[in-house]
């Protein structure tokens, strides 16, 4: 059904719904355009408005090839709306769910092209605060690039600090989501261009990988993650490439790229990466413990099974995966006590498929197996040193009593 959205913009047809609102389809003066319409719990927030239209300039002025630009925001009774170029293709977790991982070239193109598109924001003093394959936009019309991906488009920006409103998040509240979270965030400091850069190095470990490097199990777990934990490698990329990840994953935001360093150091990274097929990886599961995950096999590709996947942590009781999930929700930021128990060796290694982790219940049946295996071979040779004992004594002396039946048995 039709809505109207101000005086010039007419909503004709959803296109997706997320935790912030939804996106329709829409049509203005100068032609097809998306209407990202918020929820009208935050169109009657009434500071939040007066941040809304406070924003109104700098986010109708950021303008880069790839950006999805903000055409006009719109505040008219119960809608808050900002209306953007209409982009014909698809979000990157939508291509990440049906591939599960992407071949590297691919992977490393899609992010070299957000990475452009964050050293414009920053450089207009504009820190996105929400990078992840949701808010990232494929072109389907666009020219093929490397590994034939589609040109890349980041959109979203300003949304975050639209709704992070001062009073909810001060202090004691973050926003953003749970994965994707740079570790300063987690510990309640200010949000930095380098919150960008982590989140985007998170996003190139989850195209390669098929999962993100800190997600999984309890949010709790998750954040800690961010904190205290080191990145696993990823067995089967470069290491050069590998060296920037880990870089840009640094836990101190000095260390990162800044993101034109980033854009540029990636497309080095293009020719080396030519023709290489998508990494061979088992990766972890979402909602269950260590020792029930590795119990459970992977659904085969192209079975038509769902992978099991880890993904983002849901924080909404009892929502659905959408085209934006879990974005903008408050979460309390951690005490240093929490932060510091119980998040070693919480970290899920990538390793080669097929190959139990170390300490999993698959690895402990399998040592278990081979104890097994060696008690009984054990038995029989000590069976079989008895048993030619006594052969060896009889032979030697046939005055020798026989001996008794227990004599000959493994003890």
């Amino acid at each position: 059904m039709a809505r109207k959205i101000g005086s010039r913009y007419t909503a004709n047809q959803i296109l997706g719904r997320g935790s912030a609102g939804t996106v329709w389809l829409g049509e203005g003066p100068d032609g097809p355009v998306a209407v990202k319409l918020l929820r009208e719990d935050l169109a009657s927030d009434q500071e939040l408005v007066g941040r809304f239209v406070q924003e109104r300039t700098a986010l109708l002025g950021l303008e880069h090839p790839r950006i999805v630009s903000v055409r006009d925001l719109v505040v008219d009774g119960n809608d808050l709306a900002l209306v953007m170029d209409l982009v014909r293709g698809t979000d990157l977790r939508t291509r990440l769910e049906r591939e599960r991982r992407l071949a590297p070239e691919a992977a490393v193109a899609i992010v070299a092209d957000v990475a452009d598109a964050l050293a414009a924001a920053h450089a207009a003093g504009v820190v996105h605060r929400d990078v992840k394959p949701e808010n990232v936009l494929l072109d389907m019309q666009g020219p093929l690039g490397p590994g034939g991906a589609h040109p890349a488009l980041l959109t979203d920006f300003g949304v975050a600090k639209l709704i992070d409103s001062p009073k909810r998040t001060r202090a004691t509240k973050i926003i953003g989501t749970p994965d994707y979270l740079a570790p300063e965030i987690v510990e309640g400091l200010p949000p930095r261009a380098a919150v960008d850069i982590y989140a985007l190095a998170t996003v190139l470990y989850e195209l390669l990988a098929g999962f993100t490097p800190f997600g999984g199990g309890h949010l709790g777990a998750v954040l800690r993650r961010h904190v205290t934990e080191t990145v696993v490698p990823l067995p089967g990329i470069p290491e050069e490439l590998w060296q920037l990840i880990v870089q840009c994953l640094a836990k101190a935001p000095a260390s990162r790229l800044r993101a034109s360093e980033l854009a540029s150091r990636l497309r080095e990274q293009l020719p080396m990466l030519a023709g290489m097929p998508p990494l061979d990886v088992d990766e972890p599961d979402a909602g269950l413990s260590e020792e029930e995950a590795e119990d459970v096999p992977p659904a085969p590709v192209g079975s038509g099974e769902p992978v099991r996947r880890r993904g983002a942590v849901s924080l909404v009781t009892g929502a659905k995966p959408d085209s934006n999930r879990d974005t903008h929700t408050s979460m309390r930021v951690p005490a240093a006590d929490e932060l510091a128990g119980g998040a070693h060796g919480t970290a899920r290694a990538p390793r080669a498929a097929g190959v139990p982790r170390p300490g999993s219940a698959r690895h402990r049946a399998a040592l278990r197996r081979r104890r097994i295996t060696l008690g009984v071979a054990g038995v029989a040779v000590a069976a079989a040193v008895g048993v030619g004992a006594w052969l060896a004594s009889g032979s030697g002396d046939d005055d020798q009593p026989t001996p008794p039946a227990h004599s000959t048995s493994a003890p």
